[in-house]
């Protein structure tokens, strides 16, 4: 409840809002003093043997960030890289400090939801702790001919050296344009695209200043739950057929802005009753009735549901709503110049080749 009041106290500056001003001003001078460290060079990124790509945005909350890295490590792949994704991986329970990598056994709850996905949906290597530099050394030392890193957030982690970095916005924009806590922004909206940066609409049309380019998003259909969790792949036709049957479904979304998912189901014609949950729900107890014959979830939610253990739960069936997101070719295109020409392997020892 408090997350979501803060959410919707974000999108304009009210009451709620100028109460919080004050503390406001206090982040920003600290952001400011941070980044002036490392424009000044007292403060340095650390080095890494390979190019780094950062996915991040300005905002907090879900902007599209993950999806935004399922399409750059396939736009990566597609160009002969060898990319591995790092992350800090929100939601995790247990020592969060702690390097290691995801699986596709490893619990959520110690890998973080997102992680665990993307290691589910991409099969490359996918590391995550706190300390991304330290993520990145892990990740390089465990597969030595990763060529190329993607950081799954880590906008700020300026430690963090980046060849390039896709900001990503959804239809919020900088919300009321104030930093923590008066407002969403982890830094200010500066007056120009940093250096290097390509900028992402999640969006139908750009929501700030900066030039960028649009992502499409849509669903790819439905699949049983089990038949996710072994690698199936989600069909138009089952979505078809609950919508024509006018089958009342329940729409359960663990996510940062859960009426997106709501929306999408509602305009592919399913009846739904909406379930929203907090972001990183654990699924520690199933949140819809008992007696629910259908219910529907993210893809970020079925990596907590494991099928063994629902299938003794009782009768309902669980479908996975997978999404697909792309963004324009000219996307592609900009990300792509700010990377290294030639592809370059790494060996074992530590040296690069053509």
């Amino acid at each position: 409840m408090i997350e979501a009041a803060l959410q919707r106290a974000w999108l304009r500056r009210g009451s709620a809002a100028l109460a919080l001003w004050p503390l406001s001003v206090v982040f920003a001078a600290l952001v400011a003093l941070r980044q002036a460290l490392y424009r000044w060079q007292l403060l340095k990124p650390e080095g890494l043997p390979v190019p780094v790509v950062v996915v991040g945005n300005l905002i907090v909350g879900g902007a599209g960030k993950t999806p935004t890295v399922m399409a750059v490590v396939k736009r990566l792949q597609a160009s002969g890289y060898r990319p591995g994704v790092i992350s800090r991986g929100h939601g995790r329970r247990h020592d969060v400090a702690a390097v290691m990598e995801v699986l596709p056994a490893t619990p959520a709850s110690d890998a973080g939801d997102e992680p665990l996905l993307l290691r589910l949906r991409l099969g490359v290597p996918v590391f995550v702790g706190a300390d991304r530099v330290a993520v990145a050394r892990a990740a390089l030392s465990a597969h030595p001919h990763l060529d190329m890193l993607v950081s799954d957030d880590g906008l700020q982690h300026l430690r963090l050296p980046r060849v390039a970095q896709v900001v990503v916005f959804d239809d919020r924009g900088t919300g009321n344009g104030w930093l923590l806590p008066a407002g969403p922004l982890r830094e200010p909206l500066a007056q120009r695209i940093p250096p290097r940066t390509v900028v992402l609409y999640n969006a139908t049309r750009a929501s700030t200043l900066w030039p960028g380019h649009l992502a499409a998003k849509r669903l790819a259909g439905l699949v049983l739950l089990a038949d996710w969790w072994a690698g199936q792949a989600a069909s138009l036709s089952c979505l078809a057929v609950l919508a024509r049957n006018k089958t009342r479904v329940t729409a359960a979304a663990g996510v940062a802005q859960p009426e997106r998912f709501f929306d999408m189901l509602r305009d592919a014609g399913l009846e739904i009753i909406a379930l929203p949950l907090p972001d990183h729900h654990d699924y520690a107890t199933l949140p819809w009735p008992a007696d629910a014959a259908d219910v529907i979830v993210t893809e970020k939610d079925a990596v907590k549901l494991r099928p063994e253990v629902l299938a003794v739960s009782g009768a309902t069936r669980v479908w996975v709503a997978p999404l697909d997101f792309s963004a324009d070719a000219a996307f592609d295109a900009a990300l792509l110049a700010l990377l290294p020409p030639r592809l370059t392997i790494r060996t074992p020892d530590g040296d690069t080749t053509a």
